[in-house]
């Protein structure tokens, strides 16, 4: 009998193989979900979120999201009765974005963004230049499995648009001090990871099992 089920919520365009290095409890069984396309651009994430909430099979699970995946299980949260909810790399509410996001908000200069980059990044990889940026290609091109352009530009608009004005309840928040997405200095009330950069997921993921394991122990 496992003490807990573990439902893991990647981020924006990745798969659940960026989990694969965290080295948690066998008390916990482990599950990983992944994305669904929305049904069109204008899918309201209570809609969304509650798609994939007909994914979670277990009662009061624990919940671990990473960046949008972060928003996308404290969003669940309110439709599940959860034992935990965990985010990594992610904000608590909208609040704690930076100020370019607000900014790409006001201005709807979001709707700019190049998906073509994304939905056909194997064409674009070739102008990374440099054995830091190839090897960054290569890291995007194993990860990033899902390319969709309806789901990419879904989720950047959603990512934006959240309203969450305060907190969830029972919440870990996980953050790197060098977090270029969500910077740490618009982070409250979470456990720094030293160094740890957006993807820490992936490389600091010896530190991070420590902390999961010894808040759900």
């Amino acid at each position: 009998m496992f003490k807990e089920h573990i439902y893991f919520m990647p981020g924006l365009g990745v798969g659940p193989d960026i989990f694969k290095k965290l080295q948690l409890s066998n008390d916990y069984k482990l599950h990983y979900l992944e994305w669904k396309k929305p049904l069109s651009k204008d899918e309201t994430l209570a809609n969304y979120t509650m798609r994939m909430v007909d994914d979670i099979n277990h009662e009061k699970p624990v919940l671990i999201g990473v960046s949008f995946g972060g928003i996308i299980v404290q969003e669940m949260s309110k439709y599940i009765d959860v034992k935990k909810t965990i985010i990594i790399s992610s904000v608590k509410s909208k609040n704690e974005f930076p100020r370019r996001f607000k900014f790409a908000i006001a201005s709807n200069i979001y709707k700019l963004f190049p998906t073509t980059i994304i939905t056909n990044f194997e064409k674009y990889s070739k102008f990374f230049v440099g054995k830091y940026l190839k090897k960054k290609a290569e890291n995007y091109k194993r990860y990033l499995t899902v390319r969709d352009k309806t789901y990419i530009e879904w989720s950047i608009h959603t990512v934006l648009n959240w309203q969450q004005e305060t907190s969830s309840k029972n919440i870990l928040h996980i953050h790197g001090t060098k977090d270029n997405v969500f910077p740490i200095k618009y982070i409250h009330n979470c456990e720094q990871i030293i160094d740890g950069d957006h993807a820490m997921i992936m490389t600091k993921a010896k530190r991070i099992s420590e902390i999961i394991n010894t808040y759900l122990n």
